[in-house]
C-alpha cells in the first residue's frame, strides 16, 4: 500500500498548488473598495489628519501594498477591469457615462467564484449595466446586490436604492448606513459556506453628505479647516473604517474569522486633493481622472489570518486587472478563468511562496495612455512619451526619455500594442431616478 502511494505522489505530487483545495475549506473572501480615497487617507499611509485605526490594524495584521493601482482613473472603468480581468485597453466597459453595460457573454470575478461554490454579494455601487437590463450585477455572477446600479444614482446619500434590481425606499435614510447594514447581514446568512462579499462601497464618493449624528463626524464638524469637504471626507473614511472593525469583530464572533481572506483599497486616486489639509496625494502628481501617480495608485491591504505574514510590506506592482486569476487561485478554480485575461495572480505574494510571475508591462488609458514596467512608466501625451523611474521620481517631475532612448522606444511600442479598439460603448440612458 506504502509503495502505490509513494508512487502517486511521484507521478503527480511534482506541482504543488499554493492552496490544497482538498486540505481545507475554501475561504471566505472579502473585497472592500471604497470609491475616491487618496493613496495617503489612511493612517498606514501616512494620514496624519484622519482616523483609521481599524484598517491601520488590518495592516498590521496583514500584508501592505505600496505600487498597487486601480485599473483606470474614474469609476466605471476601473470596475470593468476589476470585475473581467482585462486592462483598460482590452477591457468590455471603458467609459464613465454612468449606463455603459457589460454583455451577457463578458465572465466576472463573481461568475468565476461559484464555480467553486461560493455564494455572492455585492454591496454599494455596481457601475456596470442599470437594473434589469444586461449589465446588472445578478446577471453576471452576482446571488444578490444591493445598492446603486447607475453610477449618476449614487450622486447623492438620500435616496431609494435597489435590490437585485427592485427598488428599495430608505425614506430619507442615509444610503450607506442600509449599504453596510446589508453587507453585515450577507455575512451572517452565508458563515456556513464560502462566500465572495463585493463591498464597492460610495464613500467618501462626492456628494459630501454626512448625518449631522454619525459618530465620525462629530470628530471633525469643528475642526478649523476652510474646507467643509475636507471634513465630510474624513468623517466618511473614519465611518468606514469604524464598520471595517464591525465586520473584523463580527467575522471572529461567527468564528469565520481565521478563514476569512479580507482586502481594502479604493477604486482610484482622490478626487480632491486637499492639499494642505490631508495631502492625499502627497508628492504625487495628479488625481483622479489622472494617469499621473495621484489618479491611479492606490492603497492595498489583504489580511488573511495564518496564512498572510503580519505586518509584512510588499512592493510588488500590480493592478486591479490581476484580481480575478488571484481570486480563482485561492477557490482553486483557475481553470475558470478566459485565458486571454491581462491579470497576473498575486497569490505567491500575498503567500510569500512560490514564484511570483511579473507583468511585463501593465496599461492605463484615459486621454493619454500610461504603462509601467518594473520601476519605469512612460505616459504618452502630445507625440511625445514621458519616461520616469518611479523608485527615485514618484512625483514624476524629471522625463528621462531622452537619457533612456532604448527604454522609451519600448515603452511606445507597449502603447500601441496594449490597445485594441472598443466594442460599443453605447449608454442606455442616464439615470432618472425612475
Amino acid at each position: 500500500m506504502n509503495r502505490i502511494l509513494l508512487i502517486i505522489l511521484q507521478l503527480f505530487g511534482s506541482v504543488y498548488p499554493l492552496i490544497d483545495a482538498t486540505a481545507k475549506e475554501m475561504p471566505n473572501i472579502i473585497f472592500i473598495m471604497v470609491d475616491d480615497m487618496g493613496y495617503h487617507d489612511l493612517g498606514c499611509y501616512g494620514s496624519k489628519t484622519i482616523q483609521t485605526p481599524n484598517i491601520d490594524r488590518m495592516a498590521k495584521e496583514g500584508m501592505r501594498f505600496t505600487d498597487c493601482y486601480s485599473g483606470d482613473a474614474v469609476c466605471a472603468s476601473a470596475r470593468s477591469t476589476l470585475m473581467t480581468g482585462y486592462h483598460k485597453g482590452h477591457t468590455p466597459v471603458r467609459g464613465n457615462s454612468g449606463g455603459i453595460p457589460l454583455f451577457p457573454a463578458d465572465v466576472t470575478v463573481a461568475e468565476v467564484l461559484k464555480k467553486a461554490g461560493y455564494a455572492t454579494g455585492g454591496f454599494g455601487k455596481w457601475g456596470l449595466g442599470n437594473q434589469g437590463k444586461d449589465g446588472a450585477a445578478e446577471r453576471q455572477g452576482f446571488d444578490l446586490f444591493y445598492g446603486y446600479y447607475n453610477q449618476w444614482h449614487a450622486h447623492t446619500y438620500y435616496t431609494h436604492l435597489f435590490r437585485n434590481s427592485e427598488k428599495v425606499d430608505l425614506d430619507g435614510r442615509y444610503t450607506h448606513h442600509s449599504i453596510f447594514e446589508e453587507s453585515l447581514q450577507f455575512i451572517k446568512d452565508h458563515k456556513e459556506k464560502p462566500f465572495f462579499l463585493y463591498c464597492p462601497w460610495t464613500p467618501p464618493h462626492a456628494a459630501y453628505q454626512i448625518p449631522e449624528d454619525e459618530p465620525a463626524w462629530q470628530i471633525y464638524k469643528d475642526k478649523p479647516w476652510k474646507s467643509r469637504d475636507a471634513k465630510v471626507a474624513a468623517a466618511m473614511d473614519t465611518m468606514m473604517d469604524r464598520q471595517v472593525g464591525e465586520i473584523t469583530e463580527l467575522l471572529k464572533k461567527l468564528g469565520i474569522y481565521e478563514k476569512t481572506i479580507m482586502f481594502f483599497t479604493s477604486d482610484n486616486g482622490a478626487a480632491k486633493r486637499f492639499d494642505g489639509i490631508h495631502n492625499s496625494c502627497g508628492i504625487m502628481q495628479g488625481k483622479k481622472r489622472s494617469l499621473n501617480e495621484g489618479g491611479i495608485r492606490v492603497p492595498m491591504i489583504a489580511r488573511w489570518p495564518g496564512r498572510i505574514k503580519p505586518g509584512s510590506v510588499s512592493d510588488h506592482p500590480w493592478y486591479f486587472p490581476d484580481v480575478m486569476p488571484t481570486l480563482a487561485e485561492i477557490a482553486d478554480v483557475s481553470g475558470e478563468v478566459p485565458k486571454d485575461i491581462d491579470g497576473i495572480s498575486i497569490l505567491p505574494t500575498l503567500l510569500g511562496k512560490g514564484v511570483q510571475k511579473q507583468h511585463e508591462y501593465m496599461y492605463w488609458q484615459y486621454g493619454v495612455r500610461a504603462v509601467r514596467s518594473g520601476k519605469w512608466k512612460g505616459i504618452g501625451k502630445g507625440g511625445h512619451l514621458y519616461l520616469y523611474d518611479l523608485i527615485q521620481d514618484r512625483a514624476e517631475k524629471n522625463d528621462l526619455s531622452a537619457k533612456h532612448p532604448e527604454i522609451a522606444a519600448r515603452f511606445r511600442k507597449y502603447i500601441i500594442e496594449g490597445y485594441r479598439e472598443p466594442r460599443s460603448q453605447k449608454d442606455d440612458g442616464k439615470y432618472t431616478g425612475k
